[in-house]
């Protein structure tokens, strides 16, 4: 029997997003699809509405995963794959096993012969790092940093020390609410002459992207509260 594919599929990136955002080639594949392994059941149940494909949701079958995942749950939930059913792997927003336990779904579907499908859609890391002007030959991205203030700037000295090393782009995200935090943070401890951009609602109707040195960012009251934004820096 023909084994199914494992589909990584895109979502939006901004909450004004619609079907505009999504390309047709995703939009067939999920016209096609019935199983799916999802950061957060309700989200993904709401994007594919959003889509007006004239899918009934109800019959759609949807598997939570998300960080108290169960990799040892796997084999189980790959049944449908082995039967010849289509399966996606939706995210939060943007790529799916970016920044999310994704990645474990597909290196399973590696180690079992399964083939991996990538889909063409939005990534937040790719779409700030190519607005800001920075080293887009060699860069890290590292996440979320850490909520203690004190391991926070600790890990953000070390960021701007492989700036200054090696001239890399440090790329890193934080949760919207703790944003204007983060920022006042950056200001803090970052070189003056440090660059640190800022990619806040990409592709979203309040897109904004500004990529200044430290000293000037020190100057402005830039309001990121509760918006969703990619930091990065670099020289």
């Amino acid at each position: 029997m023909e084994k199914g594919k494992l589909y990584l599929i895109p979502t939006y990136l901004s909450i004004t997003n619609n079907g505009d955002n999504i390309t047709n080639a995703v939009k067939n594949v999920i016209r096609k699809t019935s199983y799916y392994l999802v950061e957060n059941v309700r989200t993904a149940r709401r994007y594919i509405a959003s889509l007006h494909l004239g899918l009934d949701i109800e019959t759609i079958h949807f598997e939570p995963m998300d960080k108290r995942f169960n990799e040892q749950a796997l084999p189980e939930l790959f049944k449908p794959l082995l039967t010849g059913e289509n399966m996606g792997i939706l995210s939060e927003a943007g790529l799916p096993a970016i920044a999310d336990p994704g990645n474990l779904v597909v290196r399973y579907a590696h180690q079992e012969d399964l083939e991996v499908v990538c889909l063409e859609g939005t990534s937040s890391i790719i779409l700030g790092l190519i607005s800001s002007g920075l080293n887009g030959q060699q860069f890290t991205f590292h996440g979320y940093l850490p909520i203690d203030p004190v391991l926070r700037e600790k890990k953000i000295k070390a960021m701007e020390q492989t700036v200054l090393k090696n001239g890399y782009s440090q790329i890193f995200m934080e949760t919207p609410y703790r944003n204007q935090q983060m920022l006042t943070a950056l200001c803090k401890v970052l070189r003056s002459d440090t660059v640190l951009a800022i990619g806040a609602d990409l592709t979203g109707q309040e897109q904004c992207t500004r990529s200044k040195k430290v000293s000037v960012w020190k100057k402005e009251d830039f309001k990121i509260d509760k918006i969703p934004c990619i930091f990065s820096i670099g020289i």
